[in-house]
């Protein structure tokens, strides 16, 4: 019997492959568009569209689960009583390419949707999903998920994970809807030989040994456990920052969100869901005008304390998976990383 957990495909196997999954579901994979960026993008076309597995998409998977904006329901009121229309079921969607640290983004939004009552409008999207990842043999130059202990490599999670042993991808089933896929498209696959553990063992520890940028988040973890942070470190981070709010729109993992409704006559109307981020000026504005937070000081000190202290206590992790997008995007220098360093070269009491 061929073991359906761990098998072998060829990479000339790997389009034909998903040109049978997409028959069945809503393909998503990383694309370089015209001007050279690399996004998750929904494919059409397998056979004029180039998924490009070099580069790390610019954007994570939290647009597709999450959207920017969302319908929650439909409203109408009559005799000042109102009813609620959800939306239409969602389709099944397949995420390909998915880097280990955005898939450790998506346990994590798991686990924030399902407390303390599990948010029908995520899950109807996530259950719907099949996630195949790509593990890191070569990180990309801001990454620093092996800090963070989100990759480069994952271990669970993943219904499908894929590792580029060079003319062949080790494929490996974490979850049933990966196993079923390999039972069912058996023909594309091979039996994994002792050779092809090997380069994967091998690839494994090489991939560990290519980042280039030392974070020290297990460090800044325990300073933040046991010592305040100084008021100096606050304030030479607001000072620089713009309140532009890149870094919450590009994070895997900033869920923070607004509900409003949106009249659409005097009768009907929409509640809309919409992304918010606790750096942003508005986020804790009050009626009135009157903010509680001192922007000049605190503009991040909720957002760093959130994903390196209140996390870790709460979920026994932190909620940054090292990705680097933040410290693509910001242009003042003030990315968690940049907090990082600061926090463990302070000197404390």
């Amino acid at each position: 019997m061929i073991d359906l957990k761990e098998l072998i495909l060829a990479k000339d196997n790997l389009i034909p492959l998903l040109r049978k999954l997409k028959k069945e579901a809503r393909l998503i994979a990383p694309v370089k568009n015209g001007y050279g960026d690399t996004f998750f993008t929904e494919i059409s076309d397998l056979d004029t569209t180039v998924i490009d597995l070099d580069s790390q998409p610019q954007s994570s998977l939290k647009p597709f689960l999450l959207p920017q904006q969302e319908t929650l329901a439909q409203y109408t009121i009559d005799k000042e009583e109102y009813t609620f229309t959800p939306p239409e079921k969602e389709q099944a969607t397949i995420y390909f390419g998915v880097r280990s640290c955005d898939l450790t983004a998506v346990l994590y939004t798991d686990l924030i949707f399902s407390k303390p009552t599990r948010d029908s409008s995520y899950y109807a999207r996530r259950n719907q999903s099949l996630i195949i990842t790509l593990g890191c043999n070569n990180p990309f130059p801001n990454c620093f998920c092996e800090a963070t202990e989100s990759g480069p490599y994952l271990e669970y999670g993943y219904d499908l994970q894929l590792i580029d042993l060079g003319d062949c991808y080790f494929v490996s089933a974490g979850r049933r809807k990966g196993a079923d896929i390999l039972e069912r498209w058996g023909y594309f696959f091979r039996e994994v030989g002792e050779k092809d553990r090997k380069i994967r063992y091998q690839l494994f520890l090489e991939s560990r040994g290519k980042f280039t940028r030392n974070v020290q988040v297990a460090h800044a973890c325990r300073r933040l456990q046991q010592h305040p942070v100084p008021e100096t470190i606050w304030e030479a981070l607001s000072r620089r920052c713009y309140d532009c709010g890149g870094c919450a729109y590009v994070c895997p993992t900033c869920t923070c969100f607004s509900v409003d409704d949106m009249p659409l006559n005097k009768t009907q109307g929409l509640r809309l869901r919409s992304w918010d981020a606790c750096t942003s000026s508005g986020f804790t504005r009050m009626a009135g005008g009157h903010n509680p937070v001192d922007r000049r000081q605190h503009a991040l000190k909720r957002r760093f304390l959130h994903k390196l202290k209140d996390d870790l206590t709460l979920h026994g992790k932190v909620s940054c998976t090292g990705c680097g997008r933040c410290v693509d995007i910001c242009f003042g220098g003030v990315d968690i990383t940049t907090f990082i360093h600061l926090i463990t070269a302070a000197e404390v009491p």
